[in-house]
């Protein structure tokens, strides 16, 4: 099945693009076509933005109750069309079938479902005394998704912007654009009004630069690179609109000494080397007892044999491609240079996995012997590679886990689970999670330092599309 999706989602119609221009899509397991969609430019941005626009006045004064109803009609259509929605995740983007079904798609359920039970409590007024205080929705938002997690980055982006009352306009990653077309269609067949989301296929340079530079956007979610980040950063500034931006990671993930190893080694290497490393939270930088090393080597050694790489069909595979022949030849790139400094390769390693000679599949890959000077512990390389680095004591993790760019995620590990508290608590990250647990669909998500700014996921995400007036002079009823 090739997909043919050359029209933008625009004022509630499928329409075609100002300009024709062919952009195809590459199924990263079999190098083949996947599909073809068109690429936008200013004037598409103009007519979708235009469309938002015009849309707020109407949209920004229907009631939570209304919203409800109007998300609880997009969970059940984004349910009908579930399976469809998984298929295009794993031929897009590479995702194994087992991933796409059970983590990747049911992530829009998760956000849905998670939106519906915040709006039915979230006060919107407030009194204090004689100011009423009032979140009202911040306005036209122009929202950028990566091609990685497609579906949660659209949702949670897409969810919380409508729950709040604002209006919208979606650039998905031209490299993934398949799962968001049809999300756009579920918002469709929701009955979203005409012009509150609209959809338009394109890149950073042409789309996503006139979307944050667009003097009728009243604010900027976008997620991805870092150095993407600071450049729609620069083009919203003129504008000065809000800009929300999550962005890289190279999070640190502390094993204490008194962890359980087998357990914690275990679920950690996997952790990195699901969606093929490529996620912006994964635990990349393993920190561990110098003294504990040889045993570390030895879990993580093996875990990494038992990785099933190969067609994302199967059932039996855990580790399918990396999205793009660009991000294929920047992952072996880190891999050489890994091996050039003197890393020690205790799995994986340079080349396509033996039986593979065709998609962009990296063998799962661990480095130990790593030193935070190393560009593979510095650098967020965005794929199956994992850096073992010992250290000495526990104040030593602590300033090697610190001592980077980033500040989105951090792991802790201890049998003792008030030591691994106060562990987290000297980490500079958005979130810390502790001994494999994990948060839920309302925990907020973001970073601190050049991981970004601002906080997705249920209350806090919700709050981000929000405004607050004060009203001075109010009586208290």
């Amino acid at each position: 099945m090739l997909y043919d999706e050359r029209k933008f989602y625009i004022d509630g119609r499928w329409v075609d693009p100002a300009e024709p221009q062919e952009f195809q899509v590459i199924n990263p397991a079999t190098e083949a076509v996947a599909g073809v969609i068109s690429m936008g430019g200013p004037r598409d941005v103009d007519a979708a933005v235009g469309a938002a626009k015009r849309s707020f006045e109407a949209f920004s004064r229907t009631t939570p109750a209304e919203r409800l109803v109007l998300l609880a009609r997009m969970l059940d259509a984004y349910k009908a069309h579930y399976d469809e929605i998984a298929t295009a995740i794993s031929v897009e983007m590479g995702a194994p079938i087992t991933l796409a079904k059970g983590s990747q798609a049911n992530i829009g359920i998760g956000h849905l479902s998670a939106m519906i039970e915040v709006l039915k409590s979230f006060q919107f007024e407030e009194q204090r005394g004689t100011t009423r205080l009032q979140w009202e929705p911040v306005g036209v938002c122009a929202l950028i998704t990566p091609w990685n997690w497609p579906i949660n980055q659209v949702a949670a982006k897409v969810v919380p912007a409508l729950a709040a009352g604002c209006t919208m306009v979606l650039k998905p990653s031209e490299y993934s654009p398949f799962s968001a077309i049809l999300w756009a269609k579920v918002m469709h067949e929701a009955g979203v009004p005409a012009g509150v989301f609209n959809l338009i296929n394109g890149d950073g340079a042409q789309v996503g630069a006139a979307l944050s530079s667009h003097p009728g956007v009243d604010m900027v979610s976008f997620t991805g690179s870092t150095r993407a980040g600071t450049e729609v950063a620069r083009n919203a500034a003129a504008s000065v609109k809000r800009v929300h931006q999550e962005l890289g990671g190279k999070s640190p993930n502390i094993l204490l000494d008194d962890a359980d190893f087998e357990r914690a080694v275990q679920k950690s290497v996997l952790h990195v080397f699901q969606n093929s490393g490529q996620s912006c939270n994964a635990p990349t930088r393993m920190l561990v007892p110098e003294s504990k090393l040889a045993q570390v080597e030895a879990i993580a050694k093996r875990v990494a044999a038992g990785v099933v790489v190969g067609d994302p069909a199967s059932p039996q595979t855990n580790l399918g491609p990396v999205v793009s022949k660009r991000q294929f030849d920047r992952v072996e790139g880190y891999i050489e240079n890994g091996i050039a400094e003197g890393a020690t390769l205790i799995a994986g390693g340079s080349g396509r996995p033996e039986g593979l000679t065709k998609g962009y599949f990296v063998k799962p890959t661990i480095f130990s012997n790593v030193n935070n000077r190393m560009t593979i512990a510095r650098e967020e390389i965005f794929g199956p590679v994992l850096c073992i680095l010992p250290y000495k004591s526990e104040e030593e993790a602590i300033q090697i886990a610190n001592d980077t760019p980033y500040g989105l995620s951090a792991y802790v590990w201890s049998r003792d689970n008030l030591r691994a508290r106060r562990v987290g608590n000297r980490i500079r990250a958005g979130q810390v999670a502790l001994n494999g647990a994990s948060g839920d669909m309302k925990t907020p998500f973001g970073g601190f330092k050049m991981s970004g700014n601002g906080r997705e996921f249920g209350e806090h995400g919700l709050r981000d599309f929000l405004e607050v007036k004060a009203v001075i002079g109010v009586d208290a009823a």
